[in-house]
Formats: C-alpha cells, sequence, structure tokens
C-alpha cells in the first residue's frame, strides 16, 4: 500500500468511525440524508475519495443506503446486513476439510433449538401452517428440484415461527453456504421419501408438545441428511 492510499485509508476510517458515532446517537436519525458530499468535505476537512470511502463502509454496514444521484439515507441494519458481510469468510472456511461438517454442526444446534422451543410454545395455528408446509413437502416427493424446494421452506417455516429475526437470518445464510453445494439425488422417490419421513417424525414430536423427542427428531433428520450427502459427495 502506497504511502497517500494508507494516509486515505486512515482519513475514511476516522470519518466513518465519526458518521458511524452520530447515526447511533441519532444526530442523523433513521430516515434523514447524511450531508451532501461536498458538506461532509467541509465538516471533516478530507477530500471526495476519503468520504466516499467512509460511505461505501457505511454502506456495508446497513448504516446507509447510496442512490445514485441524491444524498446517502441513514437506514436500520438488519441480521442479513451482518450475515451478508460473512459471506466471504463462510466461503473461505467452507472449502477447508472440516468446513462443512462445522456449518452442519452450527446448522444443527439452531435447528434442534427451535424444534424444543416450538414443542414447548407452539400454537394452533403455528401447527397448521406447519401441517400445510409438510403438505406442499410431500407433494414434492419424487421431484427433486420441487422438493429441495419445499423441503428447505419446511425447514424456514419452522425457525419463523421463533419469532427472532436473527435465527431466519442465519438460516437463510446456511441455505445460502450448504445446501447450494448439495447434488440432487439420484434416486429422489426413495430420498425424498427418507427426507419426508424425517420431517413427519419432527411434526408429531411438536404437535405433541414433546420437546425431548422433537429436539432428537430433528437431530435424527439433520444427522441423516448430512451422511447421505456426504456419500453421495465425490
Amino acid at each position: 500500500m502506497t504511502t497517500a492510499l494508507a494516509i486515505r485509508k486512515k482519513l475514511s476510517d476516522e470519518v466513518r468511525l465519526k458518521l458511524e458515532e452520530m447515526i447511533r446517537e441519532e444526530v442523523y436519525p433513521v430516515g434523514t440524508a447524511l450531508p451532501s458530499e461536498r458538506d461532509l468535505m467541509e465538516m471533516f476537512g478530507v477530500g471526495r475519495p476519503s468520504i466516499r470511502e467512509a460511505l461505501y463502509a457505511l454502506e456495508r454496514m446497513g448504516l446507509v443506503k447510496i442512490n445514485t444521484g441524491e444524498r446517502a439515507k441513514v437506514t436500520r441494519p438488519t441480521p442479513d446486513h451482518f450475515l451478508s458481510s460473512l459471506a466471504g469468510v463462510a466461503r473461505q472456511l467452507l472449502v477447508r476439510p472440516e468446513g462443512v461438517a462445522n456449518f452442519e454442526q452450527a446448522r444443527l444446534f439452531l435447528e434442534e433449538g427451535c424444534a424444543r422451543h416450538l414443542a414447548v410454545h407452539v400454537t394452533a395455528e403455528q401447527i397448521k401452517a406447519i401441517e400445510a408446509a409438510l403438505a406442499r413437502n410431500e407433494a414434492a416427493i419424487g421431484k427433486a428440484r420441487a422438493f429441495a424446494v419445499t423441503d428447505v421452506a419446511f425447514h424456514r417455516t419452522l425457525t419463523e415461527m421463533v419469532s427472532n429475526p436473527i435465527f431466519v437470518a442465519v438460516h437463510d445464510a446456511f441455505v445460502d453456504w450448504l445446501i447450494g453445494q448439495r447434488p440432487l439425488p439420484a434416486r429422489p422417490e426413495i430420498s425424498n421419501r427418507e427426507s419426508f419421513e424425517g420431517h413427519v417424525a419432527i411434526v408429531d414430536a411438536i404437535r405433541v408438545r414433546d420437546p425431548e423427542r422433537a429436539g432428537r427428531a430433528m437431530r435424527d433428520h439433520l444427522e441423516s441428511a448430512e451422511r447421505k450427502y456426504r456419500q453421495s459427495g465425490p
């Protein structure tokens, strides 16, 4: 890194930190626009490149939204912003020998916990929604791509019902990072039926409000799926 570039980087970091503090303290509340680039240049005594680098960094953090020709607008960060910033790191970890296994374990802990939680707190309306997701999954048996879509949707339905947006964002990230790497089964009818039966066991346990059984059913299902895809891999 050249000296000039290093200095500019340091200046942009200082601007970013100051603007981040001002946003956090609601000097610029959510929904309002930041000053123009020219005004920010005068405010911080730096050039346009440093201001733009600071704004782009804030956008990656989910703190502002930048549209061409408009002033940057303050936004509220979401779990998706945080996880999207980790996507590159996640893909680097996945190429390591133990990478996939580590992510599979993390997914198992999340979904097993969600299943246990639902077995205690599920409502009658939620049970109907779970059963509807299960029915769509059953209808797709033998249609490899359709089954994969309804499989993911079934698991997402359970995760959504815990009412924690961080869990939903993490679930979606796992789908993006893990499921996309899995090949479609060579014999979808058999493979799909096995997965569906795992879903049935989970739903049955939630329906009778047995958290231990629900957690065990989810663990058995995910471990079985992980073994199956590992055996079918290269």
